[in-house]
């Protein structure tokens, strides 16, 4: 009987050994996996850049005196894109620190209207300056001050291109006695916006 016993437990215990080894074998397909393969590459960004700069800012700068009622100044500048960038829209604001009724009488002051030329404008001798190119309204008669003044037809929307502006300033001849006297100092502000995005 003994020996009955002995060969029934060695049946046994080779049983659980055969079972442990079935159970690493299902471990081992379990958790095995193949190495992933990895590739990289290197893409350089650069953004663009949204500039404009008055170049030649011309006659624009120097004083106007003795103004009368019925009376226009033309001063000249150019308008250059210099960055790399189309742009969207150039608009203009007029301001003053040193307010008078040149500036604050929206009708009878000062009014302001701009023109472009394809080239430089010619100077004219107490008469209206000419334009031997393309002539383009950008802006129209208004009165001078004002904020964000949109400027059509400018060809400085693109890069590396340019504006021979006309700044034409008009005092009105229903500008009355109390205008006499009257001085004030205006600041032109050109404002770019850059082009709407797209997909690259």
């Amino acid at each position: 009987m003994g020996l009955s016993i002995k060969t029934t437990s060695g049946k046994i215990l080779a049983s659980v050994a055969l079972v442990g080894t079935a159970a690493a074998v299902a471990g081992m397909g379990t958790y095995g996996a193949f190495t992933g393969s990895t590739t990289t590459v290197d893409q350089a960004v650069t953004a663009g850049t949204v500039v404009i700069d008055l170049t030649d800012p011309g006659t624009l700068s120097v004083p106007v005196t003795n103004l009368l009622p019925g009376d226009s100044v033309e001063k000249f500048a150019t308008l250059s894109n210099t960055g790399d960038s189309n742009l969207n829209a150039v608009k203009l604001t007029v301001s003053t620190a040193t307010p008078s009724l040149l500036t604050t009488d929206a009708t009878n002051g000062l009014q302001l209207t701009i023109a472009a030329c394809s080239v430089a404008w010619t100077a004219v001798a107490n008469a209206v300056d000419t334009c031997s190119g393309t002539e383009t309204a950008v802006l129209a008669s208004g009165s001078v001050i004002g904020a964000d003044k949109a400027l059509s037809g400018l060809s400085s929307l693109t890069p590396a291109s340019a504006d021979h502006l006309k700044i034409t300033t008009t005092l009105p001849t229903t500008a009355g006695n109390s205008f006499q006297g009257a001085s004030s100092t205006v600041d032109f502000t050109f404002n770019a916006t850059q082009r709407t995005g797209t997909v690259k």
